[in-house]
């Protein structure tokens, strides 16, 4: 089959279009032919591995010290079809259209047409008003989102401020918001703010020509999902009792929390792990049958085209997801 290969860390030209062995499902497991996956900025910093150090260096530990050693095809979502099952599946059978992460144990591999799955992992029948290249960029997104939304204790009728609102996460966590009955202000590019509308944001400010931080206006929940917000503005732009969730904090906000916990009555948190669940998958499955979240596009590539798609995430300026379609381009 054909697969990405992840040879090397460092830029785009790393990853290389490659025969490799085609996988053999063992008795739990089901193999899936992929129609579709993703490229999101997770990928692309664990492609370089230009993360904060203390990230880095276990995930080097973990893969390989100077190349890619344990893992050799990247890709954390997918969305394809059962061609064959293990002697001991009972949930699913073939031709069963699904979606799914690939992030439990780390096994990752979607960037191939075919991936073995277990039939107990973060993996359901896809949802009937998606196509493939929908429904592939919701089980990374779409899950960190709620996740993130419940570390965060959302709760109906609150301000929530979503930096970075216009990306894989943010695209989902606007909506969820909503569903949870919140009202949303999105925070992003002035390309993305048309969009950003479009998904039921109730305010946006556009960050290249406005601080959020000091409009004088506070919210009873910031999420921060790029880690770049001003910290102490932030913190006065809460109310009291206020939550401010940071994902991918740096040092100095690190050592800054525990001042602020000690000091006021406003939280500030750190994302903490997204544990990816089969239950919450189902939940979004239900969301976007019943037309309350959608999947954003900004633009697809062929397989082969893969580190083309990781220099347009690279540039900050996607709208949403990029897709990667793999196999019969017919498939929808």
């Amino acid at each position: 089959m054909k697969a990405i290969v992840w040879t090397k860390y460092g830029p785009p030209d790393v990853l290389r279009l490659q025969e490799v062995g085609k996988p053999t499902p063992k008795d739990n497991e089901v193999l899936i032919k992929i129609y579709a996956t993703t490229v999101t900025a997770g990928d692309c910093e664990m492609r370089s591995l230009k993360l904060h150090f203390w990230y880095a260096l276990p995930m080097r530990a973990y893969v390989g010290l100077k190349r890619p050693m344990r893992i050799t095809i990247l890709g954390m979502e997918l969305a394809g079809e059962i061609e064959a099952v293990g002697e001991d599946v009972r949930l699913f059978r073939n031709g069963d259209q699904v979606f799914a992460s690939t992030l439990p144990g780390f096994s990752l591999g979607a960037w191939a047409e075919y991936k073995c799955l277990p039939e107990d992992g973060v993996l359901a029948i896809k949802p009937a008003n998606m196509t493939y290249q929908e429904a592939a960029a919701v089980p990374m997104g779409g899950l960190e989102a709620l996740q993130i939304l419940r570390q965060g204790t959302i709760q109906s009728g609150e301000e929530v401020l979503i930096n970075g609102a216009g990306g894989t996460i943010g695209t989902f966590a606007v909506q969820l918001a909503k569903h949870f009955g919140a009202e949303v202000i999105a925070v992003d590019s002035t390309g993305k703010l048309d969009m950003l509308r479009s998904i039921g944001a109730d305010q946006v400010i556009d960050y290249t020509q406005e601080d959020f931080t000091k409009r004088g206006e506070t919210y009873d929940l910031i999420l921060d999902l790029v880690g770049k917000s001003a910290f102490s503005g932030s913190v006065r732009s809460l109310k009291q009792n206020g939550r401010y969730l940071i994902a991918n904090p740096g040092l100095s906000q690190m050592v800054r929390r525990r001042w602020t916990s000690l000091t006021n009555s406003k939280k500030v948190m750190f994302v903490g792990a997204i544990s990816p669940k089969t239950e919450d998958l189902l939940f979004l499955k239900e969301l976007i049958e019943t037309g309350k979240i959608k999947t954003v596009i900004d633009r697809s590539y062929p397989l082969a085209q893969t580190a083309e798609a990781h220099r347009y995430v690279e540039t900050g300026h996607k709208k949403g997801h990029v897709v990667i379609t793999v196999g019969q381009n017919n498939k929808t």
